[in-house]
């Protein structure tokens, strides 16, 4: 690793500079915080503005349009419905930024309505313009000709009639529960002396949203499914006379209310809020543009929805749901991203285990970019091999046919020792890991559910291996869940090792989880709540005092969040002692970068791209040692304090190089789809500058995964299967970091270093 290297705003690489002296520290006032909410807000404002890149493909900014939908749903389903407990509760408690519950809220009410506006916008104005252009209509049925009418009321007669529910609003008839993200119709209705009346029609969920009216070699033109039931509303009240049907949909708190300490079976207690929930207030509601007022208010007042919260959409409601316009559009590559493969990494023995080679040398692999089947084989291999004599392991999330928990369970029927972890409350996971943790305790699995009052976030495997008189722990440590479905889509870290310390961490991890009993110290974790924080603080703090002393001082640090006001308070003043700092924050920061007098040495920027950031990576130039580690915990309160969580040192050198150069390296000189915030809290894309080459890091580290690959087969070919020398890449005149370049032969001490894997 090049000593003290650092990248500054512009991108260019140096080497860390001399601080000048330091001015009196400032003490950072309530301004200097940005609310927490609002943060996030503007962490899908950049989904959304992915969406209407037109840069991106067509069918990726549908994508991304539906993710922005979806996010909005989950973040009023259980931020806002928090933040309206606390106001209700009368709450005192305020965030850093010193905005109370109801400021908060009324905050969020103008954000939220603008990034709907937005959102309705490129949907009708840029994305679906774009698929008409290229032979894919969403049209209305006023649009349609005589004959598609006609089929398309025969369509709703013999498909969708029989399926409907008709219910009608008034004093036998009370407003019916509408469920959680449903899309329904309210419909206006007026009786034969002239009064008004109102029904509710719920879209049937078991139809096709998008139904097609166009023949073979036409444009491909859809409908929703929606607007043919408005369309023959009146069919279904006889002596009524239809005025018009409109869609909506509601938002409902979501988050579970436990008290664990009280809970006789956590499991089972959980079970029913899961069930409960779906009658949750409702928090949030959105309706069609042309709805009357009236309609409106009936909705309100029946639902209890605060109306500052009920959103007017212009275009489709359920936007996630329209993913199937692309179907037509399948066979046209240069309408979606390139497809994408994950490299299978050659870093195992042909004949023999993969203890082996973790045996050999600790072993790193980046996921998406690298396949994740290695840690599936992991798992695999410890259940067929004889010589196990135990797997130990954490699960977050899992994937509904998880294979992972599949070959925990054939372990134990074999009658290996095997300890699940489960996480039961891990959010919106809760009914699939239930059903996981039954079927474990079926097959005669120890499953636990963790500490009372803490989720379980780490994520850890442990297996014990007999080998000659002795049991060696081989481990696997993780930045993201044992889910090999969003392992393809989600950018994460996996470590192997063998080292006896971090094994010996291990086990004591998971005796922590499943008896309660702390060791004394760690010999290489850093586990919170057990020291989390403290940590991180005192890192900051040995930079923040190098630089005082004229010292070299440097923090880079990776993460999904940045919320926690005591290590923001530490940032601040290390900026002002002197130390740069980079942070890559894919989603919510609270520290404002580049205040003069406070966070002038602070840069932040944010990926958003085709993978979802998700690694943790901590680096700290620490007087020279270069400490850098790989954690599950962003730098939240609740990371710190209401989770289990593990921070793993790197201390295989060829890793440690390899985590720095791509992984940070790569990510502070990305031009393409990096945006750099900016004091006020918004963000500007970050493009290059004249004669600047452009970088996408994402593309750039597929690029090393494939080129890592090829090296690796070099190596099989010259019949030294175990070493493994990773790509380092060194910023110089000749290459700049990220440039895929091909390196010189390694030296003869290279090759015989052993260092195990990249």
């Amino acid at each position: 690793m090049v000593t003290g290297r650092s990248w500054d705003q512009e991108g260019s690489v140096e080497r860390t500079s001399k601080p000048e002296a330091p001015s009196p520290v400032v003490e950072p006032r309530a301004e200097h915080f940005i609310n927490r909410e609002l943060s996030w807000l503007e962490f899908n404002q950049r989904v959304l503005d992915e969406a209407r890149d037109p840069r991106v493909p067509l069918l990726e900014r549908l994508k991304f349009l539906a993710i922005t939908r979806t996010n909005l749903d989950e973040f009023f389903m259980v931020r806002v419905a928090g933040l309206v407990e606390q106001r209700d509760e009368h709450v005192r408690e305020v965030p850093p930024d010193g905005m109370s519950a109801s400021e908060q809220l009324e905050a969020i009410a103008a954000r939220t309505a603008r990034m709907l506006e937005d959102l309705c916008r490129v949907v009708t104005e840029e994305v679906l313009p774009a698929l008409r252009a290229e032979g894919v209509a969403l049209v209305h049925p006023s649009a349609l000709s005589s004959a598609e009418r006609a089929r398309l009321s025969n369509y709703f007669f013999e498909q969708v009639y029989p399926i409907l529910t008709p219910l009608a609003i008034d004093p036998g008839h009370p407003f019916p529960h509408v469920p959680n993200k449903s899309l329904n119709l309210v419909v206006m209705l007026a009786t034969r002396r002239g009064e008004t009346a109102f029904a509710v029609l719920q879209v049937p969920s078991v139809l096709p949203r998008l139904v097609s009216v166009s023949g073979p070699g036409e444009v491909a033109t859809f409908v929703l499914l929606e607007d043919i039931i408005a369309e023959h509303a009146g069919k279904l009240f006889s002596g009524f006379e239809c005025l018009g049907a409109w869609p909506f949909r509601v938002i409902r708190n979501f988050d579970l209310s436990i008290d664990e300490e009280e809970a006789e079976d956590l499991l089972e207690t959980i079970k029913e809020e899961v069930r409960r929930r779906d009658r949750g207030r409702v928090v949030a509601m959105t309706v069609d543009a042309q709805c009357p007022r009236e309609a409106i208010a009936m909705l309100e007042k029946a639902t209890g929805v605060d109306p500052k919260f009920v959103g007017k959409m212009v275009g489709p409601q359920a936007i996630h749901q329209l993913m199937g316009l692309g179907k037509p559009l399948a066979q046209r590559p240069d309408l979606s991203d390139p497809p994408f493969q994950p490299v299978s990494p050659i870093i195992f023995p042909r004949d023999g285990t993969i203890f082996e080679a973790i045996s050999r040398g600790d072993i790193l692999l980046h996921h998406p970019y690298e396949s994740f089947d290695p840690v599936v084989n992991f798992i695999e291999q410890a259940v067929t091999d004889p010589d196990v004599l135990a797997i130990k392991q954490t699960l977050y999330r899992t994937s509904a046919d998880s294979p992972i928990v599949k070959a925990l369970i054939r372990a134990a029927d074999q009658g290996k020792q095997v300890a699940a972890l489960v996480e039961i409350k891990a959010r919106f996971d809760e009914e699939n890991n239930i059903h996981w943790a039954r079927k474990l305790e079926e097959a005669g699995v120890h499953v636990v559910y963790g500490l009372v009052g803490l989720k379980t976030h780490c994520k850890v495997t442990l297996i014990v291996r007999r080998e000659g008189k002795s049991l060696v722990r081989y481990v696997h440590y993780g930045t993201g869940n044992y889910n090999p479905n969003t392992a393809r889509i989600y950018t994460d870290l996996s470590l192997f090792t063998a080292r006896p310390e971090f094994g010996e961490d291990a086990t004591s991890l998971l005796n922590l989880l499943t008896s309660c009993t702390a060791p004394r110290t760690w010999k290489k974790l850093v586990v919170a709540p057990l020291g989390f924080q403290e940590s991180i603080l005192g890192y900051i703090a040995r930079e923040t005092e190098n630089a005082r002393r004229g010292r070299p001082a440097r923090i880079i640090a990776k993460m999904n969040a940045l919320v926690d006001q005591d290590v923001i308070r530490a940032l601040y003043r290390a900026s002002q002692a002197g130390v740069e700092i980079d942070l890559i924050i894919r989603g919510i920061c609270c520290l404002r970068p580049g205040v003069p007098g406070l966070s002038e040495r602070i840069r932040v920027r944010s990926i958003v791209d085709r993978f979802l950031e998700h690694s943790r990576v901590y680096y700290f130039y620490a007087g020279g040692e270069e400490r850098l580690y790989i954690a599950s915990a962003d730098w939240m309160p609740r990371n710190f304090h209401r989770r289990i969580e593990v921070m793993v040192p790197i201390e295989d050198p060829a890793i440690k190089e390899r985590i720095y150069d791509e992984v940070l390296g790569l990510a502070l000189r990305d031009n393409q789809k990096a945006r750099q915030m900016k004091p006020d809290g918004s963000y500007e894309l970050v493009t290059p500058k004249e004669g600047e080459e452009p970088i996408r890091s994402q593309v750039r580290l597929y690029e090393l995964a494939r080129e890592l690959r090829h090296r690796q087969q070099e190596k099989l070919r010259s019949e030294r299967p175990y070493l493994v020398r990773p790509i380092r890449i060194r910023p110089s005149a000749e290459a700049e970091v990220g440039t895929t370049t091909v390196l010189p032969p390694p030296s003869a001490d290279e090759e015989g270093r052993g260092d195990g894997g990249p």
